[in-house]
């Protein structure tokens, strides 16, 4: 449907589709350098192409599981449109989108507070999407 392309719809905030899918991506080098100088980072990953199934697990050690919980995200708008105007699903949108989430850190438990702290003094909303915790299955999402 070619008016999509010209419509803005609410839930896009009064943009266009283009629009939406135009906005510059956030970048993470300061922030992440700041969290590095104070807290022992056990592992980050760039959520680009290949989502969460593909880019978490490259920091994880065998035996270890990622348990995201999908009701912590803030996932903008425009995935649930794409979800909804392509009837992709779910496991598809995660394992092709970040759905919001461009850079996960593992850290300590202990450590969490610093981190955030430390992120967010560096202009990042970041916020706990998870915990790794014992499973052969790298990455699960609740």
């Amino acid at each position: 449907n070619p008016d999509v392309l010209h419509t803005k719809p609410e839930e896009l905030g009064g943009k266009t589709l283009g629009e939406a899918l135009l906005a510059p991506t956030k970048i993470y080098v300061k922030p992440v350098l700041k969290v590095l100088e104070e807290v022992d980072v056990k592992g980050i990953s760039h959520i680009t192409g290949g989502g969460f199934y593909e880019n978490i697990p490259r920091c994880i050690p065998d035996g270890l599981c990622a348990k995201i919980d999908k009701s912590s995200l803030r996932t903008p708008p425009i995935f649930s449109m794409l979800q909804r105007m392509g009837s992709i699903p779910e496991h598809d949108m995660f394992n092709t989108y970040n759905m919001g989430v461009g850079m996960t850190m593992i850290v300590a438990k202990d450590d969490t507070d610093k981190a955030l702290a430390a992120l967010k003094e560096n202009g990042q909303d970041a916020y706990v999407i998870g915990e790794v915790v014992s499973g052969e299955e790298k990455v699960a999402l609740c």
